[in-house]
């Protein structure tokens, strides 16, 4: 699946947006994420942190959990970004559940320098645990 350049741009700023709005008391970390789905919606989540770091939720998990709580549709691209200069890619955790739900994904990362890194989910987790790793 192809997305023009406007669309991945729409996605930037939606991500830069919800990036101001992160709950980072401790780190002062934040991260945006807005996911595109197959029924043409934009979904947007950024960082909550916790005083209890392990409950902490990514930008990445926030904007899949409100597509599928939104029932937005399947999610086909997300942008991810952060106030790194470098491009932000998602951590393990957000691999894994964007596998879940797409691995064809298409996943654009992007920093303050405006360079992007891009790859599909699966590209971004190789080997990584699914269904058809439960048997049956």
């Amino acid at each position: 699946m192809e997305f023009s350049e406007e669309l991945i741009r729409e996605l930037v700023d939606a991500a830069e947006a919800v990036r101001a709005r992160a709950h980072a008391p401790y780190s002062n970390f934040r991260a945006g994420a807005a996911v595109y789905t197959d029924r043409e919606r934009i979904v947007t989540g950024c960082n909550v942190e916790n005083a209890s770091y392990g409950l902490t939720i990514c930008a990445e998990r926030v904007a899949i959990a409100r597509a599928v709580a939104e029932d937005a549709g399947r999610p086909v691209l997300c942008v991810v970004t952060g106030s790194t200069e470098e491009p932000l890619t998602p951590c393990g955790a957000c691999r894994q559940v964007m596998i879940e739900f797409n691995p064809a994904m298409l996943v654009v990362c992007t920093g303050r320098s405006g360079e992007r890194l891009v790859r599909r989910a699966a590209e971004l987790l190789p080997h990584s645990f699914g269904k058809g790793s439960l048997g049956g």
